[in-house]
Order: C-alpha cells, then sequence, then structure tokens
C-alpha cells in the first residue's frame, strides 16, 4: 500500500482497540524519511537516505498503560495484532492506578510548505555547498591549522497521522532541516574543538538566512585567536556574562530537564536521570524578577516546532520560571493526571516505535530590555563567556560544571583581552539566583535531546540572550 497521509488506518486501530476492552486508545501513523550527506576534510565520505514508516497504539486498560508498534502498518490484521498486543501488555502491568487527564479534542492539519525544496537541490550541489564551507573552515585564520573538519547536511520530512478515542484527529507534516560540523585548531603549540549545530522547520532557504560562508569564518577565527592570544584565567570570585549560546543550555539542562515532571515523580529515573526539584516547589523562588525560562513548541519555524502534541494537545508557549518563581513543569497527560493539572503538550516520541514522553522543545531564558553594554559597564573584574566546549551536570541536575571556549577578560566596564578556559563548577540554584540582569540580545541554538530507554533523540532549540551573574567563583583549567 502506498503511504497515505489520512486518518482511515489510526482511527480503525483506535476502534479496534475500544472493542477489546481499553477505556482510552490512541494511535500515531508515523512516515519519517530522511537524506544525508557529509564532507570530511574536503572529501564527500557519504551521502543516504533512509525511510521509517510504522504504526503505534497506545491503550489505557484497567488502569494500566501498554504501548506496541508494527512496521506493517498498511496491513489491518498487522494493526490488530498490535493493537492485542497493547492490551496485553496494559493487563500485565497490573498497576491499576494509572490515569490521563482530560483535555479539549481538536480536528486539525498541520503543513509547512518550505519555500525551496530541498528535494529540488540537487545532490551535487549539496555536496559542492559543503566543500565549499570546508575550505572556509580551513583557511579561516593564517597562522592557524584545521587538520580534521567534519560537517553534515541533514533533510527530515516526518509525516504523522495521529487519532484517539476522545475525538482528536490530527494531521502534519513539518520538513527540518539541519547543519552540524566539528572542527579541530592548531595554533601555537595547542590544540582545540568546536561543535556546531544549527537546525530549523523549513526548507533550504534556511541557509541563505544563516550565512554560514561568514559564520564558520567567524568562528574558526575565533578558537585560532584564543589559542594565540589567549591569557590565563584569573581566579577568584567575580561577576560573570554568559552569551546566549551558554544560556541557551543551562535553560535546557539545568531547567528544562529537571523541570520534566515524570523525571521529578521517578518515573524516568533508571532511564535519564532524576530531578533535583520536587512537586512541593512549584510557586517557589528561585531567582530574581529578571529570570524567566520558557519553553515554547510554537515558535515558528524552530527546531523543535509543533502545534499540538503526540497525545493530541494543543501547544503553548510554557512558563517554566516566571519572574523568579517555579511556575509549571513539563507534563504529558500521565503526569498531569497525577499533579491534577491540565497537560501542556510536553509528550513527543522520536519516531513510530518510540512511546510518548514528556520532552522539552524550544526551552530559552526570555530576554529582557538592557543592551550588553549596559550588563558590563559597572563590572571591575569579571568574564564574559561567549561560547562554551564543555559541560557536565549530575542525573539530579543539581551540580553542574562547563568551561569557556571563546571568552573575555571584562576590567572596569570593558572587554579587555581573550582568555583560556574559564571554568564554572555552581549548583543549579545558586547559578539561577545569582542572575540579576539580562539584555534584549534573543538567539536560538539548535540541538538534539536525548532521553529516554530506548533512547529518542529529538530536534529542540536552546536560546536566552546575554545574562549577568554576581559574585561566582571562577577556576582555571
Amino acid at each position: 500500500m502506498e503511504f497515505k497521509l489520512d486518518e482511515d488506518l489510526v482511527l480503525f486501530a483506535v476502534d479496534y482497540a475500544l472493542s477489546k476492552g481499553a477505556r482510552y486508545a490512541e494511535a500515531r501513523l508515523q512516515r519519517d524519511s530522511s537524506k544525508a550527506f557529509i564532507v570530511k576534510n574536503g572529501i564527500p565520505e557519504a551521502a543516504g537516505i533512509s525511510e521509517s514508516i510504522g504504526l503505534s497504539v497506545r491503550v489505557l486498560v484497567d488502569g494500566s498503560l501498554g504501548f506496541a508498534s508494527t512496521d506493517q502498518w498498511d496491513n489491518k490484521d498487522a494493526i490488530k495484532s498490535v493493537v492485542d498486543d497493547a492490551v496485553r501488555l496494559a493487563k500485565a502491568n497490573k498497576l491499576g492506578d494509572e490515569e490521563l487527564s482530560e483535555e479539549p479534542t481538536y480536528k486539525a492539519k498541520v503543513f509547512i510548505d518550505p519555500i525551496k525544496n530541498p528535494d529540488n537541490v540537487d545532490s551535487s550541489d549539496k555536496i559542492l555547498f559543503l566543500t565549499e564551507l570546508d575550505k572556509i573552515i580551513q583557511t579561516a585564520h593564517k597562522e592557524a591549522k584545521y587538520p580534521n573538519r567534519f560537517l553534515n547536511l541533514s533533510e527530515r520530512l516526518t509525516q504523522k497521522a495521529y487519532a484517539n478515542s476522545d475525538g482528536t484527529v490530527v494531521i502534519s507534516s513539518i520538513p527540518r532541516i539541519a547543519f552540524f560540523t566539528f572542527f579541530v585548531t592548531v595554533a601555537s603549540n595547542q590544540f582545540d574543538t568546536r561543535y556546531i549545530q544549527l537546525g530549523a522547520a523549513r526548507g533550504w532557504e534556511a541557509f541563505d538566512e544563516w550565512n554560514l560562508h561568514d559564520y564558520l569564518k567567524e568562528q574558526a577565527e575565533s578558537i585560532a585567536r584564543v589559542l594565540l592570544e589567549g591569557k590565563e584565567t584569573p581566579e577568584g570570585i567575580m561577576d560573570i556574562i554568559l552569551g546566549p549560546e551558554v544560556s541557551g543550555l543551562s535553560a535546557h539542562e539545568a531547567v528544562g530537564h529537571p523541570y520534566e515532571a515524570d523525571r521529578i515523580m521517578g518515573r524516568e529515573g533508571a532511564q535519564a536521570g532524576e530531578s533535583f526539584i520536587d512537586p512541593d516547589m512549584l510557586g517557589k523562588k528561585v531567582g530574581k524578577e529578571v529570570l524567566t525560562v520558557m519553553d515554547d513548541p510554537t515558535i515558528p519555524n524552530s527546531y523543535g516546532f509543533y502545534l499540538y502534541d503526540e497525545e493530541g494537545v494543543i501547544a503553548r508557549p510554557r512558563y517554566l520560571i516566571k519572574e523568579g518563581y517555579i511556575n509549571e513543569f513539563l507534563h504529558n497527560r500521565e503526569t498531569a493526571a497525577k499533579s491534577g493539572v491540565n497537560s501542556n503538550a510536553a509528550a513527543r516520541a522520536s519516531a513510530y516505535n518510540r512511546e510518548p514522553i514528556v520532552r522539552m522543545a524550544n526551552t530559552y531564558i526570555a530576554p529582557g530590555d538592557m543592551k550588553f553594554e549596559e550588563l558590563i559597564e559597572d563590572i571591575k573584574l569579571g568574564i564574559y563567556i561567549k561560547t562554551f566546549g564543555e559541560w557536565n551536570i549530575d542525573d539530579l541536575r543539581y551540580n553542574m560544571r562547563f568551561v569557556g571556549k571563546e571568552a573575555w577578560l571584562i576590567e572596569n566596564g570593558e572587554l579587555k583581552y581573550l582568555v583560556r578556559n574559564p571554568i564554572l563548577e555552581i549548583t543549579t540554584p545558586k547559578f539561577y539566583e545569582s542572575i540579576d540582569a539580562v539584555d534584549n540580545d534573543l538567539r536560538f541554538y539548535a540541538a538534539t535531546c536525548g532521553k529516554g530507554d530506548p533512547g529518542q533523540g529529538v530536534p529542540v532549540y536552546v536560546g536566552g540572550p546575554n545574562i549577568r551573574l554576581r559574585n561566582i567563583r571562577v577556576l582555571k583549567r
């Protein structure tokens, strides 16, 4: 059977599940088609096409959830069989206390049409594009060498038909395009590495906006300059400015993940870690009024974009921290029911054969109205960490350590010179309570967020403005 993006098969699965005794049922037909092109050290290394199509079913039977999937999506007997498997698994669980939150129902279609369809760009032109970018990195700085360079361009189209027994039906088709590079820089008998990832829910036109030729030259030059010009980082207590790349990662790792309700409730403990947050902390003050951390799937063309989650719940901006107070956690319908709230549409699955679990989308620190110059003007001695090279955080998301990549000494309100590898070792509560100012330069960076067992990598944005932290201990490598 040719793949057809409509609701017939998922409605058939839902109806059959109800006939088998399910109190609730949902079905998702999902097709992921991908292309990837790789250039390594200027040489085209690989190009590939992949496709994954299948149907999954989740049921609630006697207070227990069961999930099963099949790649025989075009066979109604196979669909019946996978429904039977889901019902059998639910009965075998014998938990008896699972509920799903009650949510409004929708009939919706979400289609993104690229301005420039990547399929209309010849594969040879894509390889040529990557080799041109490779040459830009290779020749970025005359006093540095870039002996190892890896560039990857990927395209993905995700098509879904979803239905549940409440009456929701959602059909969607979302293209995504992404670019990733890793390169090694050698200069002054030292070396360093740089990872860069960009992505968007759009077509080939994204590359026009990213202006990768200039961006990669700037990034490669900056690493060379740190190696050639960087001075030793001063140690001690001082003020810190973190650039959007760093503030964005902190929002994802140290707010987004610990605010996932399945972590808080222990469901993800053996799979992706736990959380230092507990449900009683809702409403607790954790920062100053300038601090707001959001997760918003609805940002147009964002890498983590969606308008309805994998449980048919309509998406909205989620205020995890609002003006310094813990405002809400990330919920799917399962954790929302346990908490006595509505789902805020955080259920995501990376493929047809993955269970929807609580996930982030686009997590960021909200911008303020200050300018960068105002952030640094009264700093007598401090460090501006523009980009990072290393990040570590424990399973509870409480203790974190990161090392700056491009970083500058701030002295008497001015950026003076580059410094090497400033280190912050700090707890999450201390990190966020120390933020006293944010500027208006909001920027987003693409990432692939991992979670679950079996693992699920989903596209996300991390982002933020430049942020200022007062009286932070800085270490040196």
